[in-house]
Parts: structure tokens; C-alpha cells; sequence
């Protein structure tokens, strides 16, 4: 059966994620097959909303992308990884840029390549089964997939701290974060579907949604705390500041920032803070595809994939090991644009 499953039903189109046993990572073609209907859907006067859900229990909506084989394509010629890359970000500025609305339902795990699918979606339903996470600094990468668009225009610095710690959030502090629109009970969802296909979206959401409780993470203490640290110019300030804070919060920050590859913070950092003096989402995609065309192939990448995917021991070794070890010319050759001919282009 194909990852990904399409239909047409009641004027509703609807994209399935269907690849359980991995979580719906995804690969090349399921980002190929999503844009196939996307474009044919577009033009379809009897199309007037897209759903996007996955099929198979609730442990995850989509988990990210197939990081074996980028990581095993990173240490050859990279060919493959920026194939992929260049077709699941020209599938994000699609649904980016998607003509009609968008209901996403993040009903499991949503992390990656998940967040790239969902964030664009005019509307974006969490449950209790919602774990909403960036957290590719812990295998050397950023938050791609449109993260330098999104996370700096989130509430405050919560996009800063969610895009260093890889943070993962539930339901209740992805309402917060303006991560989701509504909150529903997972056990509704099926009906919540069948009513869309009846009725007019925002009323069917409005009849569903509910308060999603008590945030964690994201309480008003720990928003001021973020607001005020992650707002520093520098991630070595950050560092510093959260040792100064002396909060248990702020030492539980700092000794999950201190598991991160240090490149991998200072790229995220400047993503961000690049990502927000852009002016458009296809100039944010061709700045992420120059980062993950080169840091595919780069020590700490491979060494993240090793560690955290394969060996499972949770123990890399990450070259530069330190903030100040990590060079400038290094950062500015990743951020530098790509020959004309190899540069990402949207559809």
C-alpha cells in the first residue's frame, strides 16, 4: 500500500500519512506524491479544503524525515539528501503559499518534517496525544523545513528556546506558542472529520475544540524567563544567562543546551535570527537548503545520526566540542549561497 493516500470526499480533499511502522517519516516520494495532489487539487473547483492527517493510532502524526538516508547520503556525495531536501521544501512552500485552507491534525508525534507539513495549515489540531518538537540541534542540524520562518515569528523568544533545547511541547503549551488553532479530544476527531465534510469549517472547529488544560512548560514564570534570556545576541550570552538565573528551570535549560552540538547552536541561532528580516518564505527555503546541503556531510551531522539513530548510545563527540572553538568563517561558509545552478527554486 502507498505512504500516502489521497481522496476526494464531500468537497474535501485529504492527504493520509500511511507509513506507521516509521512513525510517517518522510521520504522523497511521499513529499513527491503530496505535491502530485496538492497541484491537481488546486485548480479543482470541487475541492474547497485540504485535510492533512495520518492513518494508524496515535503515536505520531509525523515523526520528521527519513534521516538514514540522508545521513547515509551525507557521507557520500549528498546527492540523494539534496534531492530530498529540494523536493520536501518545495513541497513546505506549497502548502506555504496553498490557495485553499488547511486543517492539519498533529494527533501524535510532530516533530521535523512533521512541523513543515503542519505549520503551514490555516488550521492545526492538537490532542493529548500531541508531542510538538525541533529538536535537530541533537543530531547536529537546525530546524529546517521552514523552522527560520516560523519559530522567530512565535510569542516573544518561545521560538529561540524551542530551536536551541528542542524543547517538546503538549497541547496545552502549543496553544501558547501558537503552535495549534483548537485543541480537540482525540476520541472526537473522527467525528470532528465527518463534520467538516458537512459543514462549514471554522463552525465544525469551534463545535469541537475544547480548553486543551494547564500549560507545563510554557507557564507565565517560564515565558518571562524565555523572553527575557533567549533575546540575548549571542548563544554564548544565553549560556551565560541561564547560569546567572540560577532557577531550576533555567539549570534544566542549560544542561539540555550543553548535550547540543555547539555548530549546530550557533547556525540554528543565526537562522533565526536571519528567518526574521526575510520577507519571503521561498527566500527562507533557499536559505535552509544552502545550510542542509552542506551540514548533511559535516562531523556533526554524521556523528548526531550515530549516536542518537543508530547506536542509540546518546553519547556524540561533536568537533568543534565547544561555543568558542566554533569559527565564524565556518558559520559564513554554511550560510553562503550555492553556485547559481544548484541553488533551491520553488515550483
Amino acid at each position: 500500500m502507498s505512504d500516502v493516500l489521497t481522496s476526494i470526499s464531500g468537497g474535501l480533499a485529504r492527504i493520509t500519512l500511511n507509513r506507521p511502522k516509521a512513525l510517517h517519516a518522510l521520504n522523497r516520494d511521499m513529499c513527491a506524491s503530496m505535491i502530485e495532489a496538492l497541484l491537481a487539487w488546486r485548480e479543482d473547483a470541487a475541492v474547497r479544503a485540504v485535510i492533512l492527517d495520518h492513518a494508524e493510532g496515535t503515536r505520531g502524526f509525523c515523526a520528521g524525515g527519513d534521516i538514514r538516508l540522508i545521513a547515509d547520503s551525507g557521507a557520500g556525495d549528498s546527492s540523494a539528501a539534496r534531492d530530498f531536501f529540494l523536493t520536501e521544501y518545495r513541497l513546505n512552500h506549497l502548502l506555504f503559499e496553498y490557495p485553499k485552507p488547511i486543517v492539519a491534525f498533529m494527533d501524535g508525534v510532530t516533530m521535523g518534517g512533521g512541523v513543515g507539513l503542519s505549520m503551514p495549515a490555516r488550521y492545526r489540531i492538537a490532542t493529548a496525544n500531541t508531542t510538538y518538537a525541533m529538536p535537530e540541534t541533537g543530531i547536529g542540524l537546525f530546524p529546517d523545513v521552514g523552522g527560520g520562518w516560523y519559530l522567530p515569528r512565535k510569542p516573544g523568544e518561545i521560538g529561540m528556546w524551542l530551536a536551541l533545547t528542542g524543547a517538546r511541547l503538549k497541547a496545552a503549551d502549543c496553544a501558547i506558542a501558537g503552535i495549534s488553532t483548537h485543541f480537540v479530544d482525540a476520541s472526537r476527531l473522527e467525528d470532528l472529520k465527518q463534520a467538516l465534510h458537512e459543514g462549514e469549517l471554522e463552525a465544525s472547529l469551534a463545535k469541537f475544540a475544547s480548553s486543551p488544560g494547564a500549560p507545563k512548560d510554557l507557564t507565565p514564570e517560564n515565558v518571562a524567563r524565555i523572553d527575557r534570556i533567549f533575546a540575548l545576541d549571542s548563544v554564548e550570552a544565553i549560556f551565560a544567562a541561564l547560569e546567572a538565573d540560577g532557577s531550576d528551570w533555567a539549570g534544566a535549560q542549560l544542561a539540555t543546551l550543553k548535550t547540543k552540538s555547539p555548530q549546530a547552536l550557533k547556525v540554528s541561532f543565526r537562522q533565526l535570527r536571519e528567518g526574521a528580516k526575510l520577507q519571503s518564505f521561498a527566500d527562507e527555503m533557499r536559505m535552509e537548503y544552502r545550510l542542509g546541503a552542506r551540514v548533511v556531510s559535516r562531523h556533526d551531522f554524521q556523528e548526531g545520526v550515530r549516536a542518537v539513530i543508530i547506536d542509540k548510545d546518546n553519547k556524540p563527540v561533536w568537533n568543534p566540542p565547544t561555543l568558542e572553538t566554533v569559527e565564524d568563517t565556518v558559520l559564513d561558509e554554511l550560510f553562503a549561497p550555492l553556485p547559481a545552478n544548484q541553488e533551491w527554486t520553488p515550483l
